[in-house]
């Protein structure tokens, strides 16, 4: 009987949307084994992410095709076609694709792609396989065919590495160059607790090898300090200096902040009553510290800023500041299979006093829609679009205490796509 007048139901428990993440991994961390890791660590790969992705040349437009079979997800294909809007005889639409197997649907480090484009190289093969216990690994990039072949990295170039948790050490040569160029590049990175510091030898100055190996300017090096844990389901802080040729000095800070707002949609349900958003900020500050007398324009001394706010699942929103034009662009993404990306960008050049616009066209399969709870201060639940978050009181201005997963690094639970991209450096 008391339950009888007890019988009500209870209201449903309050949540909180965790939207998936626009582009993650990114699609440079797939072949980011056939680069030196000088040119990706430090903070490098998000701000050139930052910096270029959805921001389209002025007057351009760009499509990309980016599609995995059902029956096999070994391969994929990425198609991509970019131009000008108003085409003008100097100028002609440039069309590419790329064919690629990976061996290890989770591991994207052992793979074979075959690119063909209607420009120089025509065909291209790249090939990586690395062993994770072990740490060694093995690349090569091949230009099969191609209109003429005047440098010595037109024949193709070969590298074999090695990576852990802490260290990084590699480098390339030309098999077949018809010079004395040995090696072609080396990098030896170290990483000790947050710092991180690396070194790169890239000789361009210098007829023989000893002066080649004395000559500063075929040197660079590169200094770090990071925190997080590179996934995007938690906040991330990188900053490092760099003396590049010891010619360049290049300044870099780059963060990435997880948040919870309200949620203020009269469309949405009564008990949803916050959702995550990611923020992303960078800056880069480039001088020239060598002796030589150049003319004192705005080149020899430039800087960058940028930021982006995903504020849902379907809408990312990013700017940058340049000392000679500012950019603004705008992507909408539908979270179909497959997902379709629609960008605009429009860039203020303040020397002509001119604005222009660039347009984007992306499908993509190859990354999945992955719904998780990415705020730290939240316990880790069922992945799932929703997420129930039994517990908490959203306050404005006060954050619950809470301990999770993602805080002490265990990212078992996570869908492989918001993982970090790996425990090598």
């Amino acid at each position: 009987m008391g339950n009888w007048w007890s019988d009500t139901k209870e209201p449903p428990p309050p949540l909180v949307l965790v939207p998936p993440l626009f582009d993650f991994p990114p699609l440079a961390a797939r072949t980011r084994m056939l680069e030196s890791s000088y040119n990706l660590l430090f903070g490098k790969l998000p701000l050139r992410c930052l910096f270029e992705d959805y921001f389209e040349e002025s007057k351009h437009f760009s499509t990309r095709i980016m599609l995995k079979p059902i029956d096999d997800p070994h391969v994929d294909l990425i198609a991509t076609v970019m131009g000008p809007l108003d085409q003008k005889p100097e100028e002609r639409i440039v069309g590419n694709a790329q064919f690629r197997w990976q061996s290890d649907v989770d591991d994207p480090h052992t793979f074979m792609d075959l690119f063909v484009s209607n420009s120089d190289p025509t065909l291209l093969i790249r090939s990586c396989a690395y062993y994770p216990r072990m740490g060694f690994g093995a690349f090569g990039i091949f230009p099969v065919l191609l209109k003429k072949r005047v440098s010595s990295e037109d024949h193709g170039v070969m590298g074999l590495r090695y990576g852990s948790s802490n260290l990084s050490v590699g480098a390339t040569v030309m098999p077949f160059s018809l010079g004395d160029e040995f090696p072609r590049s080396a990098w030896l990175v170290s990483k000790m607790g947050r710092l991180m510091a690396g070194v790169q030898y890239e000789p361009q100055f210098g007829s023989k090898d000893a002066a080649r190996y004395k000559n500063l300017a075929n040197w660079s090096c590169a200094i770090g300090y990071g925190l997080g844990s590179g996934s995007p389901l938690s906040p991330s802080f990188n900053f490092g200096l760099e003396l590049a040729k010891n010619s360049q000095f290049i300044a870099s800070f780059y963060q990435h902040v997880v948040v919870q707002r309200r949620v203020k949609n009269p469309l949405e349900e009564d008990e949803v009553v916050g959702i995550t958003n990611y923020i992303d900020f960078g800056f880069e500050l480039q001088t020239r510290v060598d002796d030589e007398k150049t003319s004192n324009s705005i080149h020899d001394s430039t800087f960058q800023v940028a930021a982006s706010w995903q504020a849902n699942k379907n809408f990312l929103l990013k700017g940058k500041v340049g000392p000679l034009s500012s950019s603004l662009a705008l992507a909408f993404k539908s979270w179909w299979k497959p997902s379709f990306t629609f960008s605009i960008s429009a860039t203020r050049d303040r020397s002509k006093r001119e604005t222009a616009f660039g347009f984007g066209i992306r499908v993509d399969s190859l990354r999945e829609a992955s719904y998780q709870r990415a705020d730290p201060n939240f316990v880790m639940l069922t992945p799932n679009k929703e997420h129930l978050a039994e517990g908490i009181h959203w306050k404005i201005g006060k954050r619950p205490v809470l301990q999770s997963d993602v805080n002490s690094g265990n990212f078992d639970g996570i869908p492989r796509e918001l993982r970090p991209l790996g425990k090598i450096l």
